[in-house]
């Protein structure tokens, strides 16, 4: 008997290619697809709705020849994911809903949903892979890199559990995008030449200001510029420098630096940000390089380059920390090389874990630029996810 496997069918070209192939192996499929989202405020007008994209997954699960349901999720996410976003951009902090879709969503609600179906498996579109090895009779499994670099998803599951993983298929994981569209177009799939989603998980592509103005409302506050050869940038590291030290970011004052500009809220930005400052008559563009959201003020520096949007390390407070080889957790004291990377699509860097009482202070072999809190910073042995955690600030 087949094993029965429910594929996540979002109406785009992977997850398509990933319900053929599992056919195609001889899996007993599933297509399901998920309504997470239904409010269109603050949604551009360019970006698909879900209604849409329905459509395009019937007539893919049609054509493969699969049955297809539909679910709505849209309660659980706006609790689980949307309200969480509102809060950290309330705190001051850039939160990654994506990261969270997948935890609380994808591999977690629906999975819930599907259990109807009695399935042995859930599959999705995502650009990684799983391993399996055995450490003293008992099996761990492994999230891997994807083979395509231009694709790899592993970071926006960093947060999955062993069990999570255990029940997950990535049939795509070996395929790079060109052939995934290939395979898509060889079998007449209405997704063969549909664009990719982008924006908020489910969501789509907002105009965050707007969207995030459905509970944060706007309040005028100051904008100061720091110059790139304030003494705040002269600090001597030596042996005496705490981690603490190292790894949070700078405090700024008023008095550090001068008036520029008025801002409509300071939790409606983000470290790194360039557009929405609306200040002219720089020598080079400013970029935020710091939010405070108690006293409302944002500070800037000119140019990409500005000492300001760069630092030598982060922490992860001990509860936001997630191993998903728990088999490799770190002890206290400890400190272990890793490859990290901070952001989606960023190229992963050498970087050094402490474990602390408190939680774990990462340090870079090189300073590392927009740094935010609330991102999650991921850490590999190679090409193999060992853990994730929230970034305190």
């Amino acid at each position: 008997m087949s094993k029965r496997v429910i594929v996540g069918l979002s109406g785009g070209v992977d997850s398509s290619v990933a319900a053929y192939l599992l056919k195609k192996q001889g899996y007993d499929v599933t297509a399901v697809f998920m309504i997470n989202w239904h409010d269109k405020t603050g949604v551009l007008d360019a970006d698909c709705p879900w209604d849409e994209d329905v459509l395009f997954a019937e007539l893919v699960a049609k054509k493969i020849g699969i049955p297809f349901e539909v679910i709505d999720l849209s309660k659980p996410y706006k609790k689980r994911v949307i309200d969480y976003m509102f809060e950290e951009y309330e705190n001051g902090r850039t939160p990654n809903p994506d990261v969270l879709c997948n935890r609380e969503i994808k591999f977690d609600e629906f999975i819930k949903a599907t259990e109807k179906f009695n399935a042995d498996y859930v599959a999705t579109g995502h650009y990684c892979k799983k391993g399996e090895i055995i450490i003293n009779n008992k099996k761990i499994y492994r999230l891997l890199a994807g083979d395509d670099p231009g694709k790899e998803q592993s970071y926006f599951l960093c947060q999955l559990s062993q069990n999570q993983l255990a029940k997950t298929l990535f049939p795509i994981g070996h395929l790079n995008k060109d052939e995934v569209r290939k395979i898509a177009r060889d079998q007449n799939l209405a997704s063969a030449d549909k664009k990719d989603s982008q924006g908020i998980c489910f969501v789509g592509k907002v105009h965050l200001p707007d969207f995030l103005q459905q509970k944060l409302k706007p309040k005028e506050g100051n904008i100061f510029e720091i110059p790139a050869n304030s003494p705040l940038y002269k600090f001597e590291y030596d042996d005496s420098t705490t981690l603490k030290q190292l790894c949070f970011p700078i405090k700024y004052k008023i008095s550090d630096g001068v008036f520029v500009g008025k801002h409509n809220g300071a939790h409606f930005f983000t470290i790194g940000q360039r557009k929405g400052l609306h200040i002219g008559g720089k020598e080079k563009p400013l970029f935020v390089i710091a939010t405070d959201v108690e006293k409302n003020r944002i500070f800037t520096g000119q140019g990409q380059d500005h000492p300001g949007l760069y630092r030598k390390g982060l922490f992860i407070k001990k509860k936001d920390i997630h191993w998903l080889r728990n088999d490799l957790r770190m002890a206290e004291n400890e400190s272990k090389n890793y490859l990290v990377r901070i952001r989606y699509r960023q190229q992963l860097v050498e970087a050094t874990l402490h474990m602390k009482s408190e939680g774990l202070y990462i340090l870079f072999k090189s300073a590392q630029r927009g740094i935010a809190g609330g991102q999650f910073a991921v850490w590999y042995d190679q090409n193999e996810l060992i853990g994730s955690g929230v970034i305190f600030q």
